[in-house]
Parts: structure tokens; C-alpha cells; sequence
């Protein structure tokens, strides 16, 4: 059984035409898009987005990526995509949960890791950086 994480947020995308294929069902690769979409708003609520992440001197490289898929969404069906935090303290990750908005159904589930690393020497941290798990920290106080 996967993690539920200590945070999440929900995302909801209408899926767009251009992102299907012939029969009408999203092309796999655009699957990731959806996830980036989310995890951006997760580490909004957290308070250290991407932007914050450079700022501070790191870049988080996605190291390693799970995507398991169950049925295919379609054009024009709303989707909501879970983000949910599962370790942050040494490396950064994401568990994900794709379904259908109305259903509630299960279309995907995915994971992301992510690792810093110093932009300045471009070497990859071991830990987190304090500024990154303390963000983290306050958000659970929340």
C-alpha cells in the first residue's frame, strides 16, 4: 500500500485536445505534465516552490519516476490529481493519485523522487537543505 503522505493537494485539469492522440485518449507522456502540475501547487502550499528552491542555491532533478496506469483519460474529462508528500528529509518525494473528478475513479498512480543539488558545484546533497525542511516543518504546523 502506498503512502498517503503527510501533505497533499488536489489539482483538478480539464483534459485539453491537443494533449490526446487518435483515439482520443491522453498520450502517456503527457501524464507527467499532470504530475509537474501538481507538485508545483504542493510545494506552493508548502512555501518553498521552484522558484524559492533556486533562489536558496539548490536545483531538485527528478531523479526517479513510477507511473502505473489503469485507464486512460479523455478529452474534455476533468481530472484531479493528488500530490502527496511522503519524504522530504533526505530526498524529495511524491506519491500521486490520478482520477476521474466525478467518479471518482482510478486512472493513474505515480511516484517522483527528487534529490538537491548545489547549483553553484553541482553536487548532489545527501540531506535536504535545512531551508527546504524547515519550510516543510512549518507547513505541517499548519
Amino acid at each position: 500500500m502506498r503512502s498517503p503522505g503527510v501533505l497533499h493537494c488536489d489539482t483538478e485539469i480539464l483534459v485539453p485536445f491537443f494533449d490526446v492522440d487518435t483515439m482520443n485518449v491522453v498520450w502517456h507522456g503527457h501524464y507527467v505534465k499532470y504530475l509537474e502540475v501538481a507538485r508545483c501547487a504542493l510545494l506552493d502550499q508548502i512555501g518553498h516552490n521552484y522558484t524559492a528552491m533556486l533562489e536558496s542555491g539548490y536545483a531538485w532533478p527528478v531523479i526517479d519516476m513510477q507511473l502505473r496506469y489503469v485507464r486512460g483519460a479523455v478529452f474534455g474529462q476533468t481530472i484531479n490529481v493528488r500530490a502527496s508528500l511522503v519524504e522530504w528529509e533526505n530526498r524529495l518525494k511524491v506519491n500521486y493519485l490520478i482520477t476521474d473528478l466525478a467518479s471518482g475513479e482510478r486512472l493513474t498512480r505515480a511516484s517522483t523522487v527528487q534529490v538537491a543539488v548545489e547549483v553553484t558545484s553541482r553536487e548532489m546533497q545527501l540531506a535536504s537543505p535545512k531551508i527546504f525542511t524547515d519550510a516543510v516543518e512549518r507547513a505541517l504546523k499548519c
